[in-house]
């Protein structure tokens, strides 16, 4: 069985013009990608012919003050070798965009939704690339390191949840949980049991 190490040489090898040197830190192992425009490639390569089927996860880091700006991170799992790789891409602050892996991972779906809402990094051929935390029509990005720590004033209203405390706050005492719940007391429209 391939260590994660092994498997990271072995994507390397097939891209060396764009994949970095791998760095191994702590035990967990690291390649950067140099070629953003690439990255649907190389993410192929990485499930088809590594074996990596599952992606855990993508985030990103805001290195203001650098070029390029962003940096793109994914976490990939293989199950058939019990590894994970970590691939690293940048994108810069002018035309923060790289291309959607939704294609090759369906799972990257609403981790691509969140990079863009948090850190303002679009994915070209999302299928549904809309904010899926700060409400539609909110300007700003939170996660930016230029965005202050009190927030943006918005000419937004936000409406608050129609019950006190939201639908899954129980109250206290010796009552079933479901009892507690708020729909248990009729604070809905709709009772499932």
């Amino acid at each position: 069985m391939a260590s994660a190490l092994e498997l990271a040489l072995q994507l390397r090898g097939r891209f060396p013009d764009i994949v970095s040197a791998p760095l191994e830190f702590r035990g967990e192992v690291s390649v950067s990608i140099r070629d953003a425009a690439r990255i649907v490639e190389v993410m192929q390569h990485l499930k088809s012919g590594l074996g990596f089927d599952m992606l855990m996860d993508i985030c990103s880091v805001d290195h203001m003050g650098s070029e390029p700006r962003y940096e793109v991170v994914y976490h990939a799992y293989s199950f058939a070798s019990h590894q994970y790789l970590r691939l690293k891409t940048f994108v810069g602050e002018e035309t923060p965009e790289l291309a959607s892996v939704c294609g090759v991972w369906r799972a990257a779906d609403w981790h691509e939704r969140e990079v863009f809402d948090l850190m303002g990094i679009r994915f070209a051929g999302h299928p549904d690339m809309r904010r899926i935390i700060m409400w539609e029509g909110y300007p700003h990005h939170p996660l930016r390191k230029d965005f202050p720590l009190a927030g943006l004033p918005v000419d937004h209203v936000v409406k608050p949840a129609p019950m006190a405390g939201g639908p899954f706050v129980t109250a206290p005492g010796d009552k079933t949980t479901y009892d507690r719940e708020p729909r248990g007391k009729g604070e809905t429209d709709s009772v499932v049991r």
